[in-house]
This record gives C-alpha cells, structure tokens and sequence, in this order.
C-alpha cells in the first residue's frame, strides 16, 4: 500500500537522537493530514539502535526499521531505505537531529513546484571549520563536473519523487552524488536553504579518508554515470596527445634524415619513441575499456511520466 511521504534516515550509533527525531518527524507531517511512514535503516550500529528502535515501533505505528549485521556505509543503508519506501514522495534526512524535520515541508512544497529532486542547502553550517572548509572545496569542484549548480551536494536533507529515488544507483558512496546522477539522468534538480543545528549526541562520523574518498568517488561517477565520457573517450585523448607529440618529435628527425643529415643518439629520439608506445597503449586500454562497459552495460532510459 502507498503512503504519501516517506522519511527515509539511516542510523549509525544514533540511539540518544532516534527517540526525539521520530516524534519530531511526527510533528511535521501529522497535522497535514496525508499518510506518511518513517523508515530507519540501522547501519550496523553497535550501540541501543536497534532495542530503541524496537521500543520506538510500539509507540510509532508509522516506523519500520531495517537493521545491518555490520556496517555498510550510508549509501547501503540509503539503497534499502528507498527500496522499502512505499511513498510518493521520499524525503531523506541524518539522524544526529542537526537536519531539522520542520523542513520536511518547505522541501515537499519546492517538489510540488515541478522539481524532481529538491536538495537541502545549509547556509549556515553549525560544524567546526575541519568540516566545513574541506566541505567547500568539495561541493565547489562537484558543482563544476557535475554540471549542476549546487551549494551543498552532501546534505542528507532531500526530497525525492518516488520514482527518481528507486531509480537512483547506489553502492560505495554514491549517496554525496545523488543530485548529480540524478540531473545526468535528465530529471530536474534544485535547492533551498535548510536549517542546521548544532550535534546534540554522539560524535561525528566525518574524517579525512572520507574526504579523500569523496573525489576518488567524484571520478568514478564522473565516467559511469554521465554517460557524456567512455573509457575510449578518457584513455584516446590522452593516447591521442601522446601521440601527436612523439610523432611531431619522431617526424623531425624523419626530415631531417630526408634532408641528409645524419640522425644523431639524442634523449629526445627515444622520448619520442616513448611517448608514441604510451599512446598505443593508452588507445588500447581505452578500447579493452569500451568492450568490458559494452559487454556488461545496458543503457536505461528515462522518460518522464505524464498525467
């Protein structure tokens, strides 16, 4: 049976925040009168997660919890949450109480509007500089590849359609790149500022190696999920720039031969034989790259649906 809204949050070590957030998300949604349900999925949390989301389920007729045996990371959790999501609309939120569920409806209403993913923009960030700053810098290079103008990709307040959030590829740590994949695939993207609040409990799970692997993951979507740049496309224009520039080197020494000049032992001569070896291999990677996508690949379109 379909609901309304559905309130997707997945949970790692968050059990002092569940009990607030779920009467707070009920606050939210309950006086409009639509059917709603709040969907936690518990990552692997090795504190009270999962008995206080038991108890929860008592008192909260409109909760269904999933929990991991071990950690999987956001994205896993965020993939089983939308797949469990029985809503028209799905919002997605933190649950460490710093996203503020009062926003649920400024989103739903931006949704309403025509969008097809309406994305949380926290103006005011209420994190310590070792978060925000690399945060910037972050959202500031994923704006530019992706295409999309966004201030803040890493919010995990969004709002969804439903059928562009099950439609959405997940694994790793795609969930930053959600708005992006989502506007590669032709539907309608914005944002609206949200309200951030200060940690209540717990500790953040934010780190360097997140950082780090938030670009790497940058240049995996950038190439898998675009669909404007093949293996071929990547690995033949740096092959073919090798290319060009040992064969313009290899074609002087080639005239200069053809004028009579005797063709001395130089660094550059095997430079050139280099950079024209690279740019074979370069081409063929890009090829090999083009029958593995091929072989495994197949593309999905999307339409958009009409009344």
């Amino acid at each position: 049976m379909s609901v309304d809204v559905s309130v997707v949050v997945p949970a790692y070590n968050e059990a002092e925040s569940l009990p607030e957030l779920a009467e707070r998300v009920r606050a939210a949604l309950a006086p409009g009168g639509g059917s709603w349900e709040l969907i936690v999925v518990d990552d692997g949390s090795t504190d009270r997660t999962l008995e206080i989301l038991r108890d929860l389920r008592a008192r909260v007729p409109e909760l269904r919890y999933r929990s991991f045996l071990r950690n999987y990371g956001k994205s896993a959790a965020l993939a089983v949450g939308f797949r469990e999501a029985r809503g028209e609309r799905v919002i997605t939120m933190d649950a460490d109480l710093q996203d503020d569920p009062a926003e649920i409806i400024p989103l739903l209403a931006k949704l309403e509007e025509g969008w097809d993913l309406v994305s949380g923009w926290k103006q005011v960030r209420r994190d310590p500089p070792s978060k925000t700053i690399p945060s910037k810098l972050f959202n500031a290079v994923t704006s530019s590849v992706a295409g999309v103008r966004l201030h803040d990709f890493n919010c995990g307040l969004k709002a969804y359609r439903g059928e562009v959030a099950r439609g959405l590829p997940l694994y790793g740590e795609l969930h930053r790149f959600l708005p992006a994949i989502a506007h590669w695939q032709g539907y309608r993207v914005t944002e609206i500022p949200v309200q951030h609040h200060p940690r209540k409990h717990g500790t953040s799970k934010f780190g360097a190696r997140r950082f780090v692997n938030g670009f790497l993951d940058l240049l995996t979507v950038t190439f898998v999920h675009s669909g404007r740049l093949t293996p071929l496309h990547v690995f033949g224009r740096v092959g073919l720039t090798l290319g060009v520039v040992g064969g313009g080197i290899f074609g002087g020494f080639v005239v200069a031969w053809a004028l009579g000049h005797p063709i001395h032992t130089r660094p550059i001569f095997f430079i050139a034989l280099i950079l024209m070896i690279l740019a074979i291999q370069f081409i063929s990677l890009g090829l090999l790259g083009e029958l593995v996508v091929k072989g495994q690949t197949r593309t999905v379109y999307k339409f958009r649906s009409e009344d």
